[in-house]
């Protein structure tokens, strides 16, 4: 294997950012590509009607003690906060309570402005990977895409889901009587299975809410993923008892969820003479893929990387 050559990372969302910070900091010649226009992989906040929107990823939690660490640092610069530890449960007969658990948290500038943090002055390429590129590899992706470039050792199916966000002309008037504060979980429903009150989420009360098909319904839709929205907006005026938004987005995420998860927090091998590993969330073995095991994830990767290069 080589070592005068820079270490390529396809993907950059949160394991191909966390990766290559740690590498560059190690000062390990590092090249990001991906095949998006900007970085963030399922951490996507795009802009919408003037202002950010979590797509993907609805918020994160902190069980890691080296992520915790990170999350005090984007606390104290203002660019993540704490959101709730308290969630809605929904059924589709109308019934509604409550959960607790972790801390969930969000981020005034939408979960996509924590990768951009982590990879600091590390430059993205915009190139779509179609096979192994000379020297050392990183894939950071979902294994069926990651599959595409080469073998994946025992991979893990994903589930799909279409994020559907709704705008309101009012929080006063359209969402002032949803039943449910921030979030809800929607149980036994065909459609629908989360809903984030968007405006709560990043703090600036917007009358927003983004919501989360069915991983059944977004396959019927994946090819034509604005069909689904009449179906969305059905369920959610139903369930929630909400005015019909005034516009609507849809996003499509093919490999949205793993359906399992690695025994390992990253693997690394050799192909043809190269260093190839591999990260993310589905490199899980506490069965909970989130961000910190993307962060982890990528974290561990560079470790294994360093030492097998030295």
């Amino acid at each position: 294997m080589s070592t005068d050559q820079p270490v390529t990372i396809v993907g950059a969302g949160m394991a191909g950012a966390a990766c290559a910070a740690a590498l560059a900091d190690a000062d390990v010649a590092v090249r990001v590509v991906d095949r998006g226009r900007a970085p963030g992989g399922r951490m996507a906040s795009p802009e919408l009607h003037d202002r950010r929107v979590d797509v993907g990823a609805g918020y994160f939690t902190v069980r890691d003690d080296g992520f915790d660490a990170v999350v005090r640092r984007w606390q104290g610069a203002g660019l993540a906060r704490e959101w709730t530890d308290t969630f809605g449960v929904l059924g589709a007969d109308g019934s509604s309570r409550t959960s607790t658990g972790p801390m969930r948290w969000a981020t005034p500038g939408g979960l996509r402005s924590l990768v951009r943090d982590v990879l600091g002055d590390i430059d993205v390429t915009t190139l779509d990977v179609a096979d192994l590129s000379d020297g050392d590899v990183v894939i950071a992706m979902p294994d069926p895409q990651a599959a595409r470039i080469t073998s994946v050792p025992d991979p893990v199916g994903y589930e799909a889901v279409i994020a559907v966000v709704c705008g309101f002309d009012s929080r006063t008037t359209t969402l002032a009587d949803l039943p449910f504060v921030d979030a809800a979980f929607v149980n036994d429903h065909p459609d629908i299975a989360f809903v984030a009150d968007d405006g709560a989420r990043r703090g600036d009360g917007a009358p927003v809410l983004v919501v989360h098909t069915t991983g059944d319904r977004a396959t019927q839709h994946l090819d034509d993923p604005d069909s689904v929205v009449p179906v969305v907006v059905e369920a959610v005026t139903g369930i929630l008892g909400v005015d019909a938004p005034i516009w609507t987005h849809a996003h499509r995420w093919t490999f949205a969820k793993p359906s399992d998860q690695h025994d390992v927090s990253c693997h690394l091998t050799t192909v043809d003479g190269r260093l190839v590993g591999f990260a993310g969330d589905q490199w899980c073995p506490q069965g909970s893929p989130r961000v910190e095991s993307a962060w982890r994830s990528g974290t561990d990767l560079a470790a294994a990387i360093i030492a097998a290069r030295s």
